[in-house]
């Protein structure tokens, strides 16, 4: 008799077990399926609203997105969710927040702000708050957060991680030496690639002869950027490509002499520059320029 009320009590707990499992995989689905609706931002509103009330989330408020990415891949990613959930929470209440993954990267949704004078202020916060919190989760692979502006309504969610995302991409590019990216400083960056015709015409024009130099145009391309970001100071420029400053003033005269552009002259620097800024978000000389037309 004990042996079979053992067995059927076996049988009830696995069955429990097998149920809770199943209840489990089934909210991770659909808390999934939410997130990818809400930041693609094409789903149909009113029933995104009920689906965002059990979440704390009122979509009629401004909401501001921060994305994170590792070099450790989603191992990194999906431990980072689990403890920074705790800290978002503390530092931003429990209303209107959501830590997430997506893509391999960690999605912060918090409350935005109204004036801009504040979601200035909102936007460093939180970039700072994740990257700080990142820092301490263990060494050897670095961490890059980028922060969308806030924005209102449900749609400005996904208008914002819009932001963030590129704001990403565009630090990748350009390989700008940053930790931190708000999306709002790359704006000028969004403007040059939108007329990618123009772009390319500008690429081809001023820095197709940097192919001639012996080694190509990436030795030169790089020292050129470099050089504008120090702003267009020679021994930071050596110092950071960790070469002669002799060596930065050689190429300077090279890219001069090939390209009829010479990088100290006012007149002559902001084509160059806008040129080389462009060059890295179609990423040439790695890849062949699109035709444009």
């Amino acid at each position: 008799m004990l042996r079979v009320l053992d067995d059927a009590i076996e049988i009830l707990v696995d069955g429990h077990q097998a149920a809770r499992r199943h209840m489990i995989r089934q909210e991770e689905s659909m808390r999934r399926e939410f997130i990818d609706d809400l930041l693609r931002g094409d789903a149909d509103v009113s029933r995104m609203v009920e689906r965002a009330e059990p979440l704390g989330l009122d979509l009629g408020q401004p909401h501001q997105v921060a994305l994170a990415t590792s070099g450790g891949g989603t191992a990194d990613v999906d431990r980072a969710a689990i403890v920074l959930e705790r800290v978002v929470v503390d530092r931003f209440g429990d209303r209107d927040v959501l830590v997430a993954t997506k893509d391999g990267r960690l999605v912060v949704l918090v409350p935005g702000a109204v004036s801009q004078a504040t979601s200035l202020d909102r936007a460093e916060d939180i970039t700072r708050l994740l990257q700080a919190e990142l820092g301490r989760l263990g060494k050897g692979h670095p961490w890059r957060v980028a922060a969308g502006r806030p924005f209102p309504s449900f749609y400005g969610i996904a208008r914002s991680y819009e932001e963030a995302r590129e704001a990403l991409t565009l630090a990748e590019r350009l390989h700008l030496d940053t930790d931190v990216v708000p999306a709002r400083d790359l704006l000028v960056y969004r403007v040059l690639g939108r007329d990618q015709a123009a772009i390319v015409d500008l690429v081809h024009a001023v820095l197709d002869p940097l192919t001639q130099a012996r080694g190509g145009a990436e030795p030169l391309l790089t020292t050129l950027q470099t050089y504008f970001d120090t702003g267009e100071i020679a021994t930071e420029t050596a110092r950071r490509l960790h070469m002669s400053v002799r060596t930065v003033t050689y190429r300077l005269a090279k890219v001069k002499t090939l390209t009829g552009h010479d990088p100290a002259d006012p007149a002559q620097r902001f084509s160059l520059h806008a040129a080389v800024l462009g060059a890295r978000l179609l990423d040439w000389p790695a890849h062949d320029l699109p035709v444009s037309g």
